[in-house]
């Protein structure tokens, strides 16, 4: 008997002949877990609700995008655990069960929130951020405090800590997002963090002087 595949998340599949561009199962998984996070209305984080707010954005039909909507919640992100339930919309037409049992409407995990700052971008990482570390027990609180600073003085470094973390579980490379441990990427080879280390070690080391040397010299460059 062939063994069921491992439930995969593919927010950062790309094609293989154009590696910029996300595939549109990534794009779709991108905008649910968008939408599970930043919609506060339960109509809106129904399976519906969520192919209609997709659709009018692309402006197409939202019945065309149902299925794969509903695969990707049933199949993907409700197994992984990176959404969940979060109640249920009483139904006043349709089969008198479907009535009484109503419609699920769903919410991100903390898990969950973890993917969605990885690539809903540095706007809304703030708030997102502080429920992330509201929900974390303390082995995930240390590294609060200097995420914490990096998000206000280094945004875009601190997003792509993120990105990488949740990237190299995607790509095999953790075997799990939770525990929330950022030296779980020690183990895996990526020359822009190293690049970046070796540029900040040596610049806490540079005289004040040197220190506004290099600040211009990169301000000339970038």
């Amino acid at each position: 008997m062939k063994s069921e595949s491992k439930p995969k998340l593919a927010i950062f599949d790309t094609f293989k002949t154009r590696s910029n561009d996300l595939t549109g199962e990534a794009k779709r998984q991108r905008a649910i877990i968008s939408i599970l996070g930043n919609s506060a209305n339960p109509a809106e984080r129904t399976r519906t609700g969520i192919s209609q707010k997709i659709a009018k954005k692309q402006e197409i039909s939202w019945k065309n995008i149902y299925s794969g909507i509903f695969r990707d919640l049933d199949e993907i992100l409700l197994p992984m655990e990176i959404a969940e339930e979060d109640g249920r919309l009483p139904l006043k037409r349709g089969p008198k069960a479907l009535q009484e049992k109503g419609i699920p409407y769903y919410h991100l995990t903390k898990k969950g929130i973890l993917v969605g700052l990885a690539i809903n971008g540095i706007e809304t990482m703030g708030p997102q951020l502080k429920e992330f570390f509201s929900r974390s027990d303390s082995i995930e609180k240390e590294f609060e405090k200097v995420l914490t600073k990096f998000m206000t003085t280094s945004p875009v470094f601190t997003y792509s800590i993120l990105q990488k973390y949740v990237k190299a579980f995607c790509e095999d490379k953790i075997n799990e997002l939770l525990p929330f441990d950022l030296s779980k990427l020690k183990n895996i080879s990526d020359e822009n963090l190293i690049i970046q280390k070796e540029i900040l070690s040596a610049f806490v080391k540079l005289s004040s002087q040197e220190k506004k040397d290099v600040v211009g010299f990169l301000e000339k460059i970038t």
